[in-house]
Protein backbone atom coordinates (compact mmCIF):
# COMPACT_ATOMS: atom_id res chain seq x y z
CA UNK A 1 0.00 0.00 0.00
CA UNK A 2 2.84 2.40 0.78
CA UNK A 3 4.69 1.54 -2.42
CA UNK A 4 2.03 3.04 -4.70
CA UNK A 5 3.04 6.69 -4.07
CA UNK A 6 6.71 5.78 -4.51
CA UNK A 7 5.97 4.09 -7.83
CA UNK A 8 3.94 7.09 -9.01
CA UNK A 9 6.54 9.63 -7.90
CA UNK A 10 9.40 7.60 -9.37
CA UNK A 11 7.61 7.28 -12.69
CA UNK A 12 6.89 11.00 -12.85
CA UNK A 13 10.47 11.96 -11.97
CA UNK A 14 12.01 9.51 -14.46
CA UNK A 15 9.69 10.59 -17.27
CA UNK A 16 10.26 14.29 -16.63
CA UNK A 17 14.03 13.90 -16.27
CA UNK A 18 14.29 11.82 -19.42
CA UNK A 19 12.12 14.21 -21.40
CA UNK A 20 14.13 17.19 -20.17
CA UNK A 21 17.41 15.54 -21.20
CA UNK A 22 15.98 14.54 -24.58
CA UNK A 23 14.62 18.04 -25.22
CA UNK A 24 17.86 19.70 -24.11
CA UNK A 25 19.91 17.39 -26.31
CA UNK A 26 17.70 18.04 -29.33
CA UNK A 27 17.83 21.81 -28.84
CA UNK A 28 21.60 21.73 -28.38
CA UNK A 29 22.09 19.49 -31.42
CA UNK A 30 20.15 21.93 -33.61
CA UNK A 31 21.99 24.88 -32.05
CA UNK A 32 18.68 26.33 -30.90
CA UNK A 33 18.45 28.19 -27.59
CA UNK A 34 17.46 26.08 -24.60
CA UNK A 35 16.18 29.15 -22.74
CA UNK A 36 15.62 32.58 -24.23
CA UNK A 37 17.61 35.46 -22.82
CA UNK A 38 20.24 33.26 -21.15
CA UNK A 39 23.69 32.14 -22.24
CA UNK A 40 23.30 29.05 -24.46
CA UNK A 41 26.05 27.14 -22.67
CA UNK A 42 24.78 27.96 -19.19
CA UNK A 43 21.17 27.09 -19.99
CA UNK A 44 22.15 23.77 -21.62
CA UNK A 45 24.34 22.77 -18.68
CA UNK A 46 21.75 23.78 -16.10
CA UNK A 47 18.93 21.97 -17.92
CA UNK A 48 21.10 18.85 -18.25
CA UNK A 49 21.98 18.95 -14.55
CA UNK A 50 18.33 19.20 -13.60
CA UNK A 51 17.46 16.37 -15.98
CA UNK A 52 20.07 14.12 -14.36
CA UNK A 53 18.90 15.18 -10.90
CA UNK A 54 15.29 14.24 -11.71
CA UNK A 55 16.41 10.90 -13.11
CA UNK A 56 18.42 10.22 -9.95
CA UNK A 57 15.45 11.20 -7.79
CA UNK A 58 13.23 8.80 -9.73
CA UNK A 59 15.73 5.97 -9.31
CA UNK A 60 15.92 6.76 -5.61
CA UNK A 61 12.11 6.53 -5.37
CA UNK A 62 12.16 3.15 -7.10
CA UNK A 63 14.93 1.96 -4.78
CA UNK A 64 12.74 2.75 -1.74
CA UNK A 65 10.12 0.19 -2.83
Amino acid sequence: MESTPAIFAGTVFVLFGGALLLWTGARTLHRAPVAHGVSPAASAVLAALFGVAFLALGVWCFARI
